[in-house]
């Protein structure tokens, strides 16, 4: 973003509408154009997960990223992963979904809902047209928390829905959630000027900063395609791959005793192997400071 852009705070919703139409034209290249390099699946489940610990923090239960990361990622297959680990399985369940469809989303968010989930997007993407896209998203999380003020959840993905409609993406970038409060979606529900314009500020905010985010990875990505020709394990392709994808890889249940997603088999020693190794390239870290239980991301 140029800094004649970025650098004065917006201070009326035609600034917001200005700013945010320069921000959402950067970020659609960055993960519309393979040509940039941005492993958008790997950018859409980093994003899952800190849209899983903004909306906890929304609906009052403060859990932190490495718990619900690890709610998720260290339960066994069967278990129940607790209130942490389904607010995870709900957002990365979203950014699965294509943004065009509905049944799906209404099996995600419920019944109690989806009765009203046509209507919302469709009030949303009236108003984007006519007053921009962040007025769009305002628009669907008040109508969403008017009838149900305990969905901050469903409000924000919905949010996320007509974003990703309005853009022509192929999958939903979970963005609205990640800097929004209990206090700017409350003073929302009053409706007044002031209050929407919070809103679409802290929506312009996160977005800026998943533009940071997505440049990043694709420069983390990048590093870790150089290094890759230097490991000689069986597979490593393909384990490779799943970083690109995931953000966080646990080597006894994803990468062994088959690597997620293929038909190809990994060792547990051979994986913790492979794990280790692509530390000391520097191309990715162990994300718990565990010594057993270990997760690995692609690193900084």
């Amino acid at each position: 973003m140029p800094p004649w852009i970025t650098s004065a705070r917006p201070e009326t919703l035609e600034d917001v509408a200005f700013r945010s139409g320069a921000a959402l034209t950067v970020l659609d290249g960055l993960v519309s154009d393979p040509g940039h390099g941005v492993p958008v699946k790997l950018l859409a489940n980093r994003l899952a997960l800190t849209a899983a610990t903004a909306t906890s923090k929304l609906e009052g239960r403060l859990a932190r990223e490495a718990d619900i990361r690890d709610a998720y990622h260290l339960t066994p297959p069967g278990d129940a992963r607790g209130p942490d680990g389904d607010l995870l399985a709900f957002w990365r369940g979203s950014v699965r979904l294509q943004p065009g469809g509905t049944g799906e989303f209404e099996d995600l968010i419920g019944a109690n809902l989806a009765a009203e989930l046509s209507g919302w997007l469709d009030m949303g993407q009236s108003r984007a047209r006519t007053h921009g896209p962040l007025a769009g998203c305002a628009t669907i999380l008040r109508a969403v928390l008017d009838a149900d003020d305990r969905a901050e959840r469903v409000a924000c993905l919905l949010s996320d829905i007509a974003l990703a409609r309005g853009l022509n993406w192929k999958n939903v970038l979970p963005v609205s959630s990640q800097r929004l409060t209990k206090t700017v979606l409350r003073d929302l529900a009053l409706s007044g000027e002031g209050a929407e314009l919070a809103v679409q500020v802290r929506i312009l905010e996160s977005i800026e900063t998943v533009i940071g985010l997505a440049r990043d990875l694709a420069r983390r990505a990048e590093a870790l395609r150089v290094v890759a020709p230097k490991l000689r394990a069986k597979g490593s392709e393909a384990a490779v791959d799943l970083f690109l994808t995931e953000d966080a890889v646990a080597p006894s249940t994803m990468l062994s005793p088959m690597i997620k997603g293929t038909a190809i088999p990994m060792t547990d020693r051979a994986a913790r192997r492979l794990c280790d190794r692509l530390v000391e390239l520097g191309v990715a870290r162990e994300l718990t400071g565990r010594s057993t239980f270990r997760l690995y991301g692609i690193a900084p």
